[in-house]
């Protein structure tokens, strides 16, 4: 395709292992080999684009500073490619970038992937299934902003306070999850209610994923939940819920403790607040450095 015109930066849309990907180089010249950073937009797996991201556009700010090779994935949507694709996509891109850093000027060993909302679940999904690669360079980190990166439990104090904040209610958050899945819609309430989770799961997880482990600060009018009533039919319907590559929170520790260091950015304001700040407990506990970035002020 042919290369779009900007005065800082060369842009031109390519494709990596059969994936659209448009990559943004500064003009200017390098002395030495780039840092490359792999970014998977949001949008539920549904929508979005790497063209109308307006993240993105603050990203191209960073990128004339910092002289960046930045690559956006334009991974394909659902319902027409169901999930998983969206995930092997972004692992086959990444994969491919990866192996041929060098050839675009960028150093393997500095590259990190980046992604917001369900990007920041494939990113961390991405990074999960590389950690035990020795045939590639590692990834140096990965940033995730305001992650989606579990499916067990809504009933997370951020899931409360922010139920009915525009755009992503605690309702509409489910009703995508089940759209881009091509569930029955019918099934929403009672994951909301947590039907959908045996007691032998809970008590599995409930040591990764609980309020208990929210800070108290993050806690304010929060009230726990009625327990729900196990529905196994509403189960067998979602399986896809509790594999990693949907819920990476639920990787074993042996995973987590081999990621790269991990920018975390959460918003006070957003329903997935508290999986930000429950993956940031998980990955210190493993080990792994963190940068976290709270936005007071911010939404999803």
């Amino acid at each position: 395709l042919p290369a779009l015109w900007d005065c800082q930066l060369f842009i031109r849309d390519l494709h990596f292992a059969g994936v659209p990907v448009r990559v943004y180089l500064p003009r200017e010249p390098s002395a030495g080999k780039r840092r490359g950073v792999v970014f998977f937009h949001g949008g539920c797996g549904i929508f979005g684009s790497i063209s109308k991201e307006l993240k993105e556009k603050i990203c191209l700010f960073r990128i004339c500073v910092t002289a960046l090779y930045f690559l956006p994935l334009r991974y394909h949507l659902a319902p027409e490619h169901g999930y998983p694709a969206q995930t092997l996509e972004c692992l086959s891109a990444t994969l491919h970038f990866l192996q041929t850093a060098e050839t675009y000027g960028v150093d393997p060993a500095r590259v990190v992937l980046c992604g917001d909302s369900v990007g920041g679940t494939y990113t961390t999904s991405v990074c999960q299934e590389l950690v035990h690669r020795t045939d590639i360079p590692k990834i140096q980190a990965q940033v995730l902003i305001q992650p989606f990166l579990q499916a067990l439990s809504f009933n997370l104090p951020s899931h409360q306070q922010n139920a009915a904040i525009a755009f992503l209610s605690r309702d509409r958050t489910v009703h995508m999850i089940l759209k881009y899945l091509s569930k029955d819609c019918s099934l929403k309430e009672p994951i909301l209610a947590g039907s959908h989770v045996p007691e032998r799961m809970n008590l599995k997880y409930r040591k990764w994923i609980s309020p208990d482990l929210i800070p108290e600060a993050f806690k304010l009018g929060y009230k726990p939940p009625p327990p729900a009533t196990f529905l196994p039919q509403v189960h067998e319907e979602v399986q896809e819920l509790f594999e990693t590559r949907f819920s990476p929170l639920l990787a074993e520790d042996a995973v987590v403790s081999l990621l790269p260091d991990t920018c975390i950015v959460t918003c006070e304001h957003d329903v997935l607040r508290d999986d930000g700040l429950l993956y940031r407990r998980r990955l210190e506990d493993n080990g792994v450095r963190v940068t976290w970035h709270h936005v007071q002020r911010g939404f999803h």
